[in-house]
């Protein structure tokens, strides 16, 4: 064990630090999800109301996020409109408004696909049967759209999780920091620690999307039975 890399992993407290790395990680996601969710879903609405004002300020935010790469998005909040505010903030809440600001312009976007992917002939048969707008929305509209949303929403928060890896470009130590500091620590003494270290973060970020990914298809190719 001595004479490889892999021990790098098994001295002091390097495997728990990068476990609690990697729960920095989820949690940054979490948060970012949830929040993706809620404001997605209100985006989502607006984008596909017949009201063209606010069709085209939605349509503004989506693109402007859409063109925009995320380590801009976060060089902007952190080193940009916090300095600018004189506002002290961490780098860990301006990740995660930002990842928020990106997850709910793409899941609005999913959102509104799904609800004008729905037949109009679907809309044409609640109103003969009498519903009311919000009953037509509860049970006919709002049910097949979720079919079809939910496959590309899991879809977008591995994405999130695997972007959050940017984050330690404004000081946010997470798992790809701790690992960082772990390499430099051994650099003399186990040269190829980079190997085992990125390794073992490739390893952590599979374990945390491969099941969302798997849920996806399984998903999706059941309700295309």
């Amino acid at each position: 064990m001595e004479d490889l890399g892999i021990r790098v992993l098994f001295d002091g407290s390097n495997g728990i630090r990068l476990l609690g790395g990697l729960w920095i990680t989820v949690e940054v996601s979490l948060l970012a999800v949830a929040g993706s969710i809620i404001l997605g879903l209100f985006t989502g609405l607006i984008m596909a109301m017949k009201n063209w004002p606010a069709r085209i300020i939605s349509r503004i935010y989506l693109e402007f996020i859409r063109v925009m790469p995320q380590l801009v998005l976060l060089f902007i909040g952190y080193f940009g409109v916090t300095k600018a505010l004189g506002i002290d903030i961490s780098g860990f809440k301006v990740a995660v408004a930002v990842f928020i600001l990106w997850g709910a312009a793409e899941m609005g976007d999913l959102v509104r696909g799904a609800l004008i992917s729905i037949p109009k002939s679907q809309y044409e048969s609640a109103e003969a049967l009498g519903l009311s707008r919000w009953q037509m929305y509860r049970f006919i509209i709002i049910p097949q759209s979720l079919r079809r949303l939910i496959p590309p929403a899991i879809n977008l928060f591995t994405r999130i999780i695997k972007t959050t890896s940017l984050i330690v470009m404004i000081g946010v130590v997470e798992m790809l920091k701790i690992g960082q500091q772990i390499i430099e620590a051994n650099r003399y003494t186990v040269p190829d620690a980079p190997l085992w270290i990125y390794g073992t973060i490739f390893f952590l970020y599979f374990i945390a999307c491969y099941p969302l990914s798997k849920a996806a298809q399984y998903l999706e190719k059941k309700w295309n039975e």
